[in-house]
C-alpha cells in the first residue's frame, strides 16, 4: 500500500474517532444538564427532612441515636471510564483518612472503583454504579440493601454510616450520613408545641432517619455522578483538541505526499510528450 493510501485512511480513521468521542461529549453534556436539575429537587427534599428532624429532635432528644461505636464507609467511584483521574482522587482520599480501630468495613459502588481497588480484605459490598441518571434509583435500592445487611453483621448499638465521593461541586469530601447531625438549633424555634403524632416517638424516629439515609445516599449518587460527567466532558474537549491537532498534521502530509504525486505524474506526462515530439 502507497503511503498516500495509509495516510489516507489513517486520517479517515482519526475522523471516526473524533466523531465518536464528540457524541460522548455531547452526552455528557446532556447527563450534566439532567443531574443539575435533579439535585436541586433532590436538596431541597433533604433540607425538608433535616429541619423535620431537628424539630423532631428538639423536643423529643431522647430518642437520638447513641453515640456509635462503629462505622461502615461507602466509596463512590465511576461505572464508565474515559473521566480522567475521577477514581483515582477516591482512592487517594481514601488512603488519606485516619486509621481507626476497628477499621471500618467497606462498600465500594463503581465498576471503574471496584477494579482499581487493591484492599480487598475489608470489602464486604461491591456494586456496579450508576452510569445515566435514570440508573440512580436501581443502585440506590442496591446500596441501601447492602448498608442495611452491613449494620445487621455488626455487633454494635449504633453504627455511623460514612460516605467518601466526589461532590457535585468536584471535590471529594467524607460525609457522615447516620446518625443524624441535627442542625444548630434557630434562634426562635419553628415550634412553639410538640408535634402530634400518630407513632411513638421510636417508631417516628426510625422511618425518619431510614427517609433521611436514602436521601443522603440518593445526594451522594447524584453528586458523584455529576461531578464524574463534568470531568468526562473536560476529558472529551482536552482529547478532542489533541485529535484535532493531529488530524491536522495528517492532512499536512497527507497533502504534500498528494502534490508530490501530482507533480510526479505531471513530470512523466512531460516526459513522455517530449520523448514524442523528439521522434516526430
Amino acid at each position: 500500500m502507497s503511503g498516500l493510501a495509509e495516510l489516507s485512511q489513517r486520517f479517515a480513521r482519526l475522523n471516526e474517532i473524533r466523531d465518536i468521542m464528540t457524541a460522548m461529549k455531547s452526552l455528557a453534556l446532556v447527563e450534566t444538564r439532567k443531574l443539575a436539575r435533579s439535585i436541586g429537587h433532590q436538596q431541597r427534599m433533604l433540607a425538608n427532612i433535616e429541619a423535620a428532624a431537628a424539630d423532631f429532635l428538639h423536643f423529643f432528644p431522647l430518642v437520638a441515636a447513641p453515640t456509635p461505636t462503629t462505622a461502615i464507609l461507602v466509596l463512590i467511584g465511576s461505572e464508565r471510564g474515559f473521566c480522567g483521574n475521577f477514581n483515582e482522587r477516591v482512592m487517594s482520599a481514601y488512603d488519606r483518612l485516619p486509621p481507626s480501630q476497628p477499621a471500618p468495613p467497606l462498600i465500594l459502588v463503581g465498576h471503574r472503583l471496584r477494579t482499581k481497588f487493591a484492599d480487598q480484605s475489608r470489602v464486604v459490598a461491591a456494586l456496579d454504579g450508576a452510569a445515566v441518571a435514570e440508573d440512580v434509583p436501581a443502585v440506590l435500592d442496591r446500596l441501601a440493601d447492602a448498608v442495611q445487611q452491613a449494620r445487621g453483621a455488626l455487633a454494635a448499638n449504633s453504627v455511623a454510616l460514612l460516605c467518601l465521593a466526589t461532590q457535585a461541586a468536584g471535590e471529594v469530601a467524607l460525609k457522615r450520613l447516620l446518625p443524624i447531625e441535627p442542625a444548630p438549633p434557630p434562634p426562635h424555634p419553628r415550634l412553639t408545641h410538640a408535634p402530634r403524632l400518630n407513632l411513638t416517638p421510636a417508631a417516628f424516629a426510625a422511618d425518619l432517619f431510614d427517609q433521611h439515609l436514602l436521601a443522603a445516599l440518593h445526594g451522594q449518587l447524584y453528586g458523584s455522578l455529576a461531578a464524574e460527567n463534568r470531568q468526562r466532558l473536560a476529558h472529551m474537549e482536552l482529547a478532542i483538541d489533541r485529535l484535532d491537532e493531529t488530524v491536522a498534521r495528517v492532512a499536512l502530509k497527507r497533502n504534500a505526499l498528494r502534490q508530490e504525486k501530482i507533480v510526479e505524474e505531471i513530470e512523466v506526462m512531460l516526459s513522455s510528450a517530449m520523448a514524442l515530439a523528439e521522434r516526430d
